[in-house]
């Protein structure tokens, strides 16, 4: 009995023990098999095939509508073993005519002895095709193992860059360098969100070429997310014909347009001339490839007016009617300011001092309200801050503190000069004016397409009130005068419609010798006036001959408004425009009219 429990025990024992051993091996099988099966692939992949990267394709970058402005396309670089190279003179005159590059090129690039080297980078795919069938060809004329043929050609999968509108919005899009990474603009600044995540495929090496068919995939390449912007192609089209045309028939340095939703912060259009072909950037100089609406800083000049007028609104300090005594020329410490005309002593009213933007008119404006003051104000519209657009290289332009300021700087900032911004700081200016008072930050991302083509918006924009919605709407009734028959833009009316803006002619700083040299013309406006849809600027950098705003600006923002408001279906409110008297005569005589109406 002793020895018959001792022999079950045993087997008890035993049968454990198997069970156990069961169960362990069903434990590594599961790993093997599944928790560690691409490991596991991985090593014998390394081990019997080879590997290379599969280059994951870049996200597009288009238009509020969908249209690509920046996609890529498949490509093939055709790289070469240098040890298969038998003979590298003959080669290279076999395949440099089919590649259409240079013998002596070609050769250099297949002698040696390196087993890796590029022959020819992100071809298309047909140009690879006709190589390795003219090659065929070529080799079928000698047996298998002569070393007459031609081998050691093989081809590496990737992506190029493709713009197809060209140099149409270029100096916001940007372009990628050799690498294919993001070097200016939005493709620079967005380049990780844009950016894919590359994958890995396996093949059979046969006589230094991947052969057909032995391709596996075993990491899928993830695409990048594409970026929709809030351009629409359409009206970028018009704003980049308008200013093109400006900058080269005033024989201008350059010239910006932007068409921006106040109420949004949304930019429609962002137009700047001269520009480049992001597809050929070989011989394009680096200052062309800036983004002057945001990295080019300028005084504003007249333009600027409208932050002095609407201070002293805001502060009380005048109404739309309180008469200023206007001389042509006005001293304060060491310097004489002149209005752009002579004139004789003139008694406008404050609307009267915008409308005919008087610079001695304005200082005195500016004068009712402390220094302090005066700079919050400034600050509040954006002035010396960057606009929150995102877009690379942003400026914050120059405003002096306070503590810095001679006495001479209030005088010379009332009217527009003495600090610097950028066109976009400056459209965002007026943009506040049109939306009652609030500034809202720019942006030109509506939001973003991860590869399964689920959309997430873009955040919501930051605001701020800087001005009353009263003390906006009375700029907007004073801005209305700037494009009558009595204002500096009359060239900026758009029949049907009530428009409002104000025009700029300042003086230019020179960087070659720290002076002022040349201006700055530029008309930024909205409409329909009494109730915004669309802010307008447009800016042109160093005309010769003719340089004032409305002459040169106002043509060109009537141009792309008029297209503007008709793609858009904004229809004229129907809304009469009660002008403001724009000197004391013309007051008194409405003060008179409106007694005799009253009694």
């Amino acid at each position: 009995m002793g020895n018959f429990s001792l022999a079950h025990n045993r087997i008890r024992a035993l049968i454990f023990l198997l069970a156990l051993a069961m169960f362990v091996f069903g434990l590594r099988l599961v790993q093997v098999q599944a928790v560690q099966a691409g490991d596991y692939r991985m090593r014998a992949v390394n081990e019997m095939e080879n590997t290379k990267s599969l280059p994951a394709p870049r996200g597009e970058i288009t238009d509020i509508n969908g249209i690509a402005f920046a996609r890529s396309v498949a490509a093939t670089s055709i790289v070469v073993d240098q040890t298969q190279i038998t003979n590298p003179a003959r080669v290279a005159n076999f395949i440099a005519p089919i590649l259409d590059l240079p013998v002596a090129q070609v050769q250099a690039s297949i002698t040696g002895e390196r087993k890796w080297n590029m022959v020819y980078q992100n071809a298309k795919p047909a140009l690879w095709q006709k190589l390795t069938k003219s090659i065929s060809e070529f080799n079928s004329q000698y047996p298998a193992m002569s070393p007459d043929r031609i081998i050691g050609f093989f081809p590496e999968r990737g992506y190029i860059r493709e713009y197809p509108s060209g140099s149409l919005i270029a100096s916001l899009v940007g372009f990628v360098n050799r690498d294919g990474k993001g070097a200016t603009g939005l493709e620079s600044s967005m380049n990780s969100t844009i950016s894919g995540i590359d994958g890995k495929y396996s093949f059979a090496n046969g006589y230094g070429a991947e052969i057909p068919g032995s391709q596996s995939e075993i990491i899928p390449a993830q695409t990048g997310t594409t970026v929709r912007l809030t351009v629409d192609r359409d009206i970028q089209w018009v704003a980049s014909q308008a200013i093109s045309d400006a900058v080269k028939s005033s024989n201008a340095l350059s010239g910006t347009v932007i068409v921006m939703d106040p109420k949004t912060g949304e930019i429609l259009a962002h137009a700047t001339a001269p520009t480049f072909n992001p597809n050929n950037t070989s011989k394009v100089a680096l200052v062309a490839m800036r983004n002057p609406s945001v990295q080019d800083v300028y005084e504003p000049g007249s333009t600027g007016k409208v932050m002095t007028l609407a201070a002293a609104i805001e502060e009380k300090k005048v109404t739309p009617e309180t008469v200023i005594t206007v001389p042509y020329a006005l001293k304060r410490s060491t310097k004489v300011f002149h209005d752009h005309d002579k004139h004789p002593t003139q008694y406008l009213t404050t609307a009267g001092v915008l409308a005919v933007s008087s610079n001695t008119g304005s200082i005195q404006i500016g004068e009712l309200i402390s220094n302090d003051k005066f700079y919050e104000y400034l600050t509040k519209f954006g002035v010396g801050t960057k606009t929150g657009s995102g877009l690379p290289g942003e400026s914050r332009g120059i405003l002096p503190k306070v503590a810095d300021w001679s006495g001479t700087s209030a005088p010379t900032m009332a009217f527009g000069q003495g600090y610097s911004l950028t066109a976009m700081q400056a459209t965002s200016i007026f943009a506040t004016i049109a939306n009652d008072g609030v500034r809202v930050s720019p942006t030109v991302i509506a939001g973003t397409r991860d590869a399964s083509g689920n959309f997430t918006p873009a955040p919501g924009r930051t605001s701020q009130r800087v001005v009353s919605s009263e003390t906006a709407k009375v700029m907007r009734l004073m801005m209305e005068s700037v494009v009558s028959g009595n204002g500096t833009a009359p060239s900026a009316a758009i029949p049907g419609y009530r428009v409002a803006g104000k025009t700029g002619t300042a003086q230019r700083i020179d960087d070659t010798c720290g002076c002022y040299r040349g201006y700055t013309a530029s008309f930024i406006g909205f409409a329909p006036a009494d109730n915004p849809a669309y802010v307008i600027s447009v800016t042109i950098q160093d005309p010769k001959g003719m340089h004032w705003g409305g002459v040169l600006g106002g043509p060109v923002f009537k141009k792309v408004m008029s297209f503007v408001l008709q793609s858009r279906h904004i229809a004229p409110t129907g809304t009469a425009f009660e002008p403001i008297p724009l000197d004391k005569k013309a007051l008194a005589a409405k003060k008179a009219q409106d007694a005799t109406a009253n009694n």
